[in-house]
C-alpha cells in the first residue's frame, strides 16, 4: 500500500539516501557549502534586476523653489494691496512701471550673459591650445581685474568713457561676469586626462573632432557651473545699471531710497531677489540636463 503525503509536505527519503549536498566519509556526514544556505539543492536565485537610471530632475527640484518664490510674490502683492499709497508710490508702482523695470532687468541679464558666453568660452578654448597656452595667466589676470574692481566703480569709469546708456551698463556687466566662465572653461579642459585625448587622436579623429566629441563633453560640468555663476552675478549687477542710465529694477530701489518710500523699495528688492533665485533654478535645471550621464556624481 502506497501512502501519498499530504499536499505541501516534503516527500520522505529512504533511510539509506542522504539529502542533496550531504555525503558520508568514513562514517561522518558532511554537507557541501553550496547547499548550506539552500536546502532545495543549491540552485542559485536569479540576481535582482538592475535599478534603472536615477532621475536627473526630481519633482521636488521642479516644484519646491518655484512654489516658495510664488508665495513670496503673492505675500508681497497682498501687502502692497492692503496699503494706502500716496501719489509718489502710485506713480512708482503703477502705470506699468514695475513691469517695464522688470523687463529691462531681464533684457540686461540676457544680453550681457549672451556676450559673456560668446567671449569667454571660445577664449577659454583658445587658451588651452598649444599656441596660446602661455598667454593664459595674462588673460586670466586681465579678466580678474574686471571682477576685482568694485562694480559701481567700474560702471562709473565706463560712464565717463562711453557716456550714459544701456550699452554702457551691458559692457560693465560683461567685464564683471566674464571671469567665472573663462576660468571654468580653462580648468575644465585642463582637467581632462591627456591619455583620453591621445587615444582619440590615435583612432584618427581630427583636432576639431577631439575638441567637440571628447574635450568639451568632459568639460561641460565645470563650464555650466561657471555659466550659472555668471547668470546670478549679472542679475545682481544689473541693479547698478540705473546709475548708468540702463534702467532695470535698480530704478525702483534707488527711487524708494531717495524718496523714503518703503513699498517702492520693498517691491524692487523682492523682485530682484526672486529673479536671481529663479534664474539660478533655471540654470540648475539646464546643468542637470546637459551634463553627460557618465559624468554625473
Amino acid at each position: 500500500m502506497t501512502v501519498t503525503p499530504p499536499p505541501g509536505a516534503s516527500p520522505r527519503r529512504p533511510p539509506d539516501e542522504r539529502p542533496p549536498g550531504e555525503h558520508e566519509v568514513q562514517g561522518h556526514a558532511f554537507r557541501d557549502l553550496a547547499f548550506a544556505d539552500d536546502p532545495l539543492g543549491g540552485a542559485e536565485e536569479p540576481p535582482p534586476p538592475a535599478p534603472g537610471p536615477a532621475r536627473r530632475i526630481t519633482w521636488r527640484k521642479l516644484v519646491v523653489l518655484p512654489s516658495v518664490l510664488a508665495l513670496i510674490l503673492l505675500a508681497t502683492w497682498l501687502w502692497i494691496d492692503s496699503l494706502t499709497l500716496d501719489v509718489i508710490e502710485r506713480n512708482s508702482l503703477g502705470n506699468g512701471n514695475v513691469q517695464l523695470r522688470l523687463r529691462q532687468h531681464v533684457q540686461l541679464t540676457v544680453i550681457s550673459t549672451f556676450w559673456v558666453l560668446i567671449i569667454a568660452i571660445p577664449l577659454g578654448i583658445a587658451l588651452t591650445r598649444r599656441r596660446l597656452r602661455r598667454a593664459a595667466p595674462l588673460v586670466t589676470a586681465l579678466a580678474n581685474i574686471g571682477q576685482a574692481t568694485p562694480a559701481i566703480g567700474l560702471l562709473a569709469l565706463l560712464v565717463i568713457w562711453l557716456g550714459i546708456g544701456p550699452s554702457t551698463a551691458i559692457i560693465g556687466m560683461v567685464a564683471y561676469a566674464v571671469l567665472p566662465v573663462l576660468s571654468n572653461t580653462v580648468a575644465g579642459l585642463r582637467a581632462i586626462d591627456p591619455l583620453l585625448v591621445e587615444a582619440a587622436r590615435g583612432v584618427g579623429m581630427s583636432p576639431t573632432g577631439v575638441l567637440t566629441k571628447v574635450e568639451l563633453p568632459l568639460a561641460v560640468p565645470l563650464i555650466l557651473a561657471g555659466v550659472r555663476t555668471a547668470l546670478v552675478l549679472n542679475v545682481g549687477t544689473a541693479t547698478l545699471a540705473t546709475f548708468g542710465g540702463g534702467g532695470g529694477l535698480g530704478d525702483l530701489i534707488t527711487s524708494g531710497i531717495q524718496t523714503q518710500r518703503m513699498p517702492v523699495l520693498v517691491v524692487g528688492s523682492v523682485l530682484t531677489v526672486v529673479l536671481a533665485l529663479f534664474v539660478d533654478w533655471l540654470a540648475s535645471l539646464a546643468e542637470a540636463l546637459l551634463t553627460p550621464r557618465g559624468l554625473e556624481a
